[in-house]
């Protein structure tokens, strides 16, 4: 689908920022050589946390990869096909739920005091909440990191039970998503896939 000038001019973002974050945004396969700062990384946090989540519950925890020794310890746990971009690319996040998300509740949620009991009583509701809330940060981290100027390569082939064992060995957080960081080099692209209409996704009733 090509969005037309007419839908373009309807949004509040210039068309160049939607373009950044959307249109001519892709998930990278290759990066360059240029680092990824703690600095910005802290930039993308600084933004993104902001995206709403239910009950403000914020439960997205992340770890960022930079070393060789955490990358040694990340790549075995990776499908075949997602061990070289990750081994390249200068910073991968690790986007896991915090299934305890409900202890910071008195703080993040103030207004209704009782919640985080009626949460500790529920360990089904609490994944739930967990889950649909760090889907929702995943998101928001990928436009993050775009709006930072870099490109995301976000996976899901992996051993997410190994890769919680490995960098969250609490048990008690559920690993969503692997992102790699960085700048893409030259070849990072496939080829672009099409997207459904608005026609074949919206119902206005």
């Amino acid at each position: 689908m090509t969005i037309t000038a007419d839908t373009r001019h309807l949004l509040a973002l210039d068309e160049a920022a939607q373009d950044l974050l959307f249109r001519e945004a892709r998930t990278a396969n290759a990066f360059r050589d240029e680092p990824v700062t703690d600095e910005q990384l802290r930039a993308i946090h600084d933004l993104v946390k902001w995206g709403p989540t239910a009950m403000n519950s914020q439960p997205l925890r992340v770890v960022v990869i930079r070393s060789d020794e955490a990358r040694a310890r990340l790549l075995p746990h990776l499908a075949e096909g997602n061990r070289a971009k990750t081994a390249q690319a200068p910073a991968v996040a690790i986007l896991a739920a915090d299934l305890d998300f409900h202890e910071e509740l008195p703080r993040t949620f103030p207004h209704a005091p009782g919640l985080k009991r009626a949460l500790a009583e529920s360990e089904e509701g609490r994944r739930r909440t967990a889950r649909l809330s760090s889907a929702l940060q995943v998101g928001y981290v990928i436009v993050g990191i775009r709006a930072a100027g870099f490109a995301a390569g976000p996976m899901t082939g992996f051993d997410a039970d190994a890769v919680a064992r490995e960098f969250f060995p609490d048990g008690r957080h559920e690993v969503l998503v692997i992102v790699n960081i960085g700048h893409p080099a030259e070849g990072a692209w496939r080829e672009r896939l099409p997207r459904l209409d608005f026609d074949e996704v919206v119902t206005v009733l």
